[in-house]
């Protein structure tokens, strides 16, 4: 299941470089956090927390759930942890606003998840060891 969300992430990060080259910023940040999302789940599968077990339901719900299994016991940098809340609300902007986002913020968006999908990455490659969960 890793690995799959990992191969999803990576797509979503070429799909956002290719639409911010494009100069279509709202759906370059959209891809972005969706490669962080899909980063995430893989990263929560790692270490057994999955959705069948109705760990999170909702955007908000994985990512209070990353911050509680990942980010919280010291096995996912915290600060780049917090770049997942922040690029899902500029996401929000952009799927839902009619004002588009800027270049700078779309720029700042793919590179928060270019270093979260590789942390995530290294994670699941063994750097660390999981923790045993009940």
């Amino acid at each position: 299941m890793t690995s799959g969300f990992l191969r999803k992430a990576e797509t979503n990060l070429k799909s956002a470089r290719m639409l911010l080259d494009a100069g279509d910023t709202d759906s370059a940040c959209s891809r972005a956090y969706y490669a962080m999302y899909d980063a995430a789940r893989a990263s929560l599968a790692w270490v057994g927390v999955v959705p069948e077990r109705g760990e999170f339901k909702t955007h908000q719900g994985l990512i209070t759930a990353f911050g509680l299994h990942l980010v919280k016991p010291g096995l996912f940098p915290a600060d780049i942890g917090r770049f997942f809340h922040s690029t899902q609300s500029l996401r929000q902007t952009a799927d839902y606003d009619a004002i588009p986002v800027s270049q700078e913020q779309a720029e700042q968006a793919l590179a928060a998840a270019e270093g979260f999908v590789a942390a995530a990455a290294g994670l699941i490659a063994n750097r660390y060891q999981p923790p045993v969960l009940p």
